[in-house]
């Protein structure tokens, strides 16, 4: 299991996204929020995480939050992924090594966070969790001062977790 929790500060890493430019999990926290979602193309778990990440970039990304997926897997594969599954919001690359993981301790993917802007970590997640996608939720909407937006829609069948 990932040895980053709830309450620890966020390890910090500079990876490249799918461009090959820089991104510093440091200068983003400057910006607000960061929600760094870990994962490998081939995982059935993160394949069906990653649209109802979506779903809150979508509701809250653009406004002084960072949404980040950090792919274990090359840049083609991770642009082939991001296209089948619809995710829009930036993927930074993890690559050579894996620096990033390693540092956060990873054992399993989907693992996902959402960090403060002080570094501390509020979310963690290792698999599908419904309740820490919903709190990252409530945690946004705070932090930006406006209403919860839905993670699932009504009628929706969603377990309460799924395992990396």
């Amino acid at each position: 299991m990932a040895t980053v929790h709830t309450g620890n500060k966020a390890p910090d890493f500079e990876l490249k996204d799918l461009d090959g430019k820089r991104a510093s999990l440091q200068e983003a926290l400057a910006r607000g929020p960061v929600v760094a979602a870990f994962f490998k193309v081939s995982c059935p778990v993160c394949q069906f995480t990653f649209p109802f990440l979506e779903r809150l970039f979508k509701a809250y990304g653009p406004d002084r939050t960072t949404f980040w997926a950090i792919s274990q897997d090359n840049a083609r594969d991770t642009r082939d992924f991001r296209a089948e599954y619809g995710v829009t919001f930036p993927a930074l690359l993890d690559d050579d090594g894996y620096p990033a993981s390693n540092d956060y301790g990873l054992t399993n993917v989907p693992t996902f966070y959402l960090i403060a802007p002080d570094g501390t970590v509020q979310v963690d997640s290792v698999g599908f969790g419904k309740k820490a996608l919903e709190k990252i939720s409530e945690e946004l909407a705070r932090f930006l001062g406006r209403p919860v937006a839905p993670v699932f829609t009504p009628g929706e069948v969603i377990p309460e977790s799924k395992p990396g």
